[in-house]
């Protein structure tokens, strides 16, 4: 049994002893051929890491800043990210490089300046053609000298012989210099007739147009585009120079938002108005997503910093990842966010207030939207939850919804209910006694704004209650232009401006600045 063992185990090792003394000549005396594919593989790796480390440039396209980087692809093309909307990609050339080019802010300075000075707009396309090929060139350069010093140092590392290190470098610079050769010999500038969308950009094209018209239209869509940034950054200015209000110290200030619809401009509209109004709580009656994806979670992150804390309400395109990522933004220690669901309330800045999420979410197309039935049925069961607070002497204060629907079933049950949904702002007392205020577009209805003749308003209100009854003392309606102005405007309503049992009432004309009116009480 023994002998049987040992003799295949010898033949096993005399073999291994043959393949590594094999291995070890191949080694101290490498055939050209294995010569020449290790220094092209320390080539390669030396370059892609080179990019990887300082191959890219920040670059401004117009009032836009950038980031442009070059990538190995074995497909090649340009890749725009425009986070958190999503990327397109272009079939721009094809080359074992890709361009990608990152949109990383606007710069509000460049944008105030066409403003300022609207004979530049004529400009813009010159000027952004001029910077995309001066950071092209910078980006080349760049990438030259990555490749090179990449090349090189691993080149250097793994044979410790400047010769072969020089080789690397050399080899490097061919290899890229063939790589822009083969760009340039496939460049289809048509590409942009037939962009991929992904992400969120996926619906651009009915949103803004298709990709055809936009490339043999692009005098139109050029001047549309400086239009755009030029209205976007009167906006900006407009929340900025909102007329203060110094309101009694007894009384508890809520900025009420709602129906933000991914809009990036709320966030700077809502900042101005809690730092101006001295804002003690915001509340959200929901909609803030327009798709409710997992992309448009980052759009979420400026809420802990808007200077308030922040009371959130699902609406029917906030999806249930989009309170996901909500709550995990309340759960940060010292975080004043604050997700309502299923009647639970949360008592903020001495105000109880509760609130329940809309059971539908619309933009899922797989599922048939139940409509108002759905709604009263979850206003029902908030009711429920109010009327067991209420018993158990901690009444609700502020009872939140999306949907008027769902909100109206609290009647009785709270002296406010706050909703939003139809982007419409409108109040009423309801037959039992509670008020229900609708909010209409803090987003100014997100990218609908621009499909219309006449841009959505953005609106807010800023609500005041008596610290101690916690009721409703006065309120600030205030409305920005849209896109295509940026006059504000701001008008005091009282509550015995609209009687109880009155039908919906839209907002009156609005009046200039807040005037100090004595606030009357009630409801």
């Amino acid at each position: 049994m023994a002998s049987v063992v040992t003799k295949p185990s010898r033949a096993a090792g005399s073999r291994f002893r043959r393949f590594a003394a094999r291995l070890s000549a191949a080694t101290r005396h490498p055939r050209p051929y294995q010569r020449a594919a290790g220094l092209v593989v320390v080539t390669l790796l030396g370059a892609w890491l080179g990019l990887l480390a300082v191959g890219s440039v920040q670059t401004p396209v117009g009032p836009v800043d950038t980031t442009m980087t070059l990538r190995p692809s074995l497909a090649g093309g340009t890749k725009v990210n425009v986070s958190p909307l999503g990327a397109l990609e272009l079939h721009s050339h094809t080359a074992p490089l890709r361009l990608d080019v990152d949109v990383d802010q606007l710069d509000q300075e460049r944008a105030a300046a066409l403003v300022d000075h609207p004979e530049r707009i004529e400009g813009l396309e010159d000027e952004i053609s001029g910077d995309v090929r001066s950071g092209a060139l910078d980006l080349g350069v760049r990438s030259a000298v990555a490749v090179l010093t990449g090349s090189c140092a691993l080149a250097l590392a793994v044979y410790r012989r400047p010769r072969r290190a020089l080789a690397a470098g050399g080899l490097s610079l061919a290899l890229l210099v063939a790589c822009g050769a083969t760009a340039a010999a496939t460049w289809n500038p048509k590409s942009v007739l037939e962009p991929k969308f992904s992400g969120l950009l996926a619906s651009a094209p009915s949103v803004v147009g298709n990709a055809r018209s936009i490339a043999t239209e692009f005098d139109v869509y050029q001047k549309e585009l400086a239009r755009l940034v030029t209205n976007v950054t009167k906006l900006y200015d407009a929340a900025s120079t909102l007329p203060a209000y110094q309101p009694d110290p007894s009384t508890t200030r809520v900025l009420h938002v709602s129906d933000i619809h991914l809009n990036p401009a709320a966030w700077h509209i809502i900042r101005s108005l809690v730092e101006q109004y001295k804002i003690d709580v915001i509340v959200d009656t929901g909609d803030t997503m327009d798709h409710g994806t997992a992309p448009e979670n980052g759009f979420l992150q400026p809420i802990p910093d808007l200077g308030a804390p922040y009371v959130w309400v699902r609406g029917n395109h906030d999806s249930a990842t989009t309170q996901k990522a909500m709550e995990k933004l309340a759960g940060k220690r010292g975080s004043r966010v604050h997700v309502l669901d299923e009647g639970v309330p949360v008592n903020v800045a001495g105000l109880r207030i509760s609130g329940w999420g809309d059971p539908q979410f619309t933009p899922d197309r797989s599922v048939k939207p139940e409509g108002d039935p759905a709604e009263r049925a979850e206003g029902r069961r908030l009711a429920g939850t109010l009327r067991g607070q209420r018993a158990a002497g901690t009444p609700v204060d502020i009872a939140v919804g999306h949907n008027p629907v769902l909100a109206k079933q609290t009647d009785g049950l709270v002296p406010l209910t706050l909703a939003g949904h139809t982007h419409n702002r409108s109040t009423q007392v309801l037959p039992h006694d509670t008020r229900l205020m609708i909010e209409g577009s803090t987003g100014g209805s997100g990218l609908r704004a621009v499909e219309g003749e006449t841009p959505d308003k953005v609106q807010a209100s800023v609500l005041y209650l008596d610290r101690d009854s916690n009721r409703l003392q006065a309120w600030d309606e205030i409305d920005l232009g849209g896109l295509g102005l940026s006059k504000a405007e701001v008008s005091r309503h009282l509550p015995g401006d609209i009687k109880p049992g009155s039908s919906p009432s839209p907002s009156p004309s609005p009046s200039s600045s807040p005037t100090a009116t004595s606030p009357a009480t009630g409801r």
